[in-house]
C-alpha cells in the first residue's frame, strides 16, 4: 500500500525513469526490455491523466484527513482528462472539500460539474449530487429552490439508505415550515421507516417524533 501510494504521487517521475531507462537499454542492451519499459511507461502516463491521485485523495478524506486530501487534489492539474466516473467524483471531492472551508460558491460550482458529467459507469450519482447540491442551497438560505432540490434528488434515486433518510428528514423539515403537515408527516414515515442506524439521525427521528405527535393534521 506505501509503494502503491508513493506511486500515485510520483507517477511522473516514474515515467521519465522508465523512460530514460528504455533509452539505455535499447543503446547499450535489448531491444525487448526497451520496449517493456516505453510500455509500461506509457501505461502509467495513461494512469496519470485518467485517474490522477483520486485513490489516495478518498484514503484521506475517508481518514479524516482534510488538508492530506486537499494537498493530493491539488496535484490533479487535467480534470477534464479524466476517467469520467474519477472526474465525476473529483468534482464531488472538491465540492465535499468547499464546505468544509465554507466556500458555498465553490461547492455548488463544483457539484454542477459532477451532475454535468453524468456518468453511470460505477452507478448513476445523480440522487447523490442533488443532495449536496440541495443542502448547498439550504446553507445559502435558498430553502425554496433547496426544497425542489432534494425532491428531484429522492426521485432520481440514492442508493445509501442514510443518505436518503437524510433527505426525507430535511424534507419533513422543510414542509414543517410551510405548514404542510400532512407532507411533513409522510416523510417522516419514510424517513424512520429506513431504520438508519448513524447516531446522528438516530436522534434527529426521536427528536423530530416529539415535535410530529404534536402538530394536527
Amino acid at each position: 500500500m506505501k509503494f502503491l501510494r508513493f506511486y500515485i504521487l510520483y507517477r511522473l517521475q516514474f515515467i521519465v525513469a522508465l523512460v530514460v531507462l528504455g533509452i539505455l537499454s535499447h543503446l547499450y542492451f535489448d531491444v525487448i526490455t526497451a520496449w517493456i519499459c516505453y510500455i509500461l511507461a506509457a501505461f502509467s502516463l495513461v494512469l496519470y491523466f485518467m485517474l490522477g491521485t483520486m485513490r489516495i485523495v478518498q484514503e484521506a478524506v475517508a481518514d479524516g484527513e482534510v488538508e492530506t486530501a486537499v494537498k493530493y487534489i491539488k496535484k490533479i492539474k487535467f480534470p477534464r482528462l479524466l476517467f469520467k466516473p474519477v472526474r465525476s467524483g473529483y468534482y464531488m471531492l472538491q465540492s465535499n472539500l468547499a464546505m468544509v472551508s465554507d466556500d458555498l460558491s465553490a461547492a455548488e460550482s463544483n457539484i454542477r460539474k459532477s451532475l454535468n458529467t453524468k456518468s453511470t459507469i460505477i452507478g448513476n450519482m445523480k440522487g447523490e449530487n442533488l443532495l449536496q447540491l440541495g443542502f448547498i442551497q439550504l446553507k445559502k438560505g435558498d430553502h425554496k429552490q433547496a426544497r425542489l432540490t432534494i425532491v428531484e434528488a429522492v426521485k432520481a434515486g440514492i442508493s445509501d439508505k442514510e443518505a436518503l433518510a437524510t433527505a426525507y428528514l430535511q424534507l419533513c423539515s422543510l414542509e414543517i415550515q410551510r405548514t404542510q403537515n400532512r407532507i411533513a408527516k409522510d416523510y417522516f414515515r419514510k424517513a424512520k421507516a429506513l431504520k438508519p442506524k448513524s447516531e446522528e439521525l438516530v436522534k434527529q427521528i426521536k427528536t423530530m417524533e416529539k415535535q410530529i405527535a404534536r402538530m394536527p393534521g
